[in-house]
């Protein structure tokens, strides 16, 4: 995995994470899934960079798609797996399979524990332009 990121133009950066791995964000992402699986939307925002935008966005989802659905669909990815986490300096990209669709978190760690990456910046790009080439099959799991 490592090699193939490194072929298609990746920094020395970016690595690979062993889901076992002390560096993982995945314990993080866990965590905030199960409170959004619960619709505990508050206390899932306040582990974001930006808090206050996360919950802004919780709130919109959970009012387009209503409350059920929003639960349902936080449950659903803890009943999937990881496919990948691809870390780059102190950010990481968790990418999930859920079946129909590859979807992607993006955490940072701060103050020694991982939160919701929600700052716009070049690592973040960088990352999302991975997901992007893991969702279009160009990077393969």
């Amino acid at each position: 995995g490592v090699l193939m990121l490194v072929a298609i133009g990746a920094t020395a950066q970016q690595r690979l994470l062993d889901p076992d791995s002390p560096e993982s964000a995945q314990p993080s992402a866990i965590q905030v899934l199960r409170l959004l699986a619960h619709g505990d939307i508050e206390a899932a925002a306040k582990a974001s960079n930006a808090p206050e935008r996360r919950l802004e966005v919780f709130r919109d989802y959970r009012k387009r798609v209503g409350d059920d659905e929003f639960k349902q669909v936080f449950a659903r990815y803890l009943e999937t797996h990881v496919v990948a986490e691809v870390a780059l300096g102190p950010r990481r990209l968790i990418v999930w399979d859920l079946g129909e669709s590859l979807s992607g978190q993006y955490f940072i760690e701060h103050d020694g524990r991982f939160v919701m990456d929600d700052v716009p910046s070049p690592a973040r790009t960088e990352l999302a332009r991975i997901l992007r080439e893991y969702r279009s099959g160009y990077l393969k799991y």
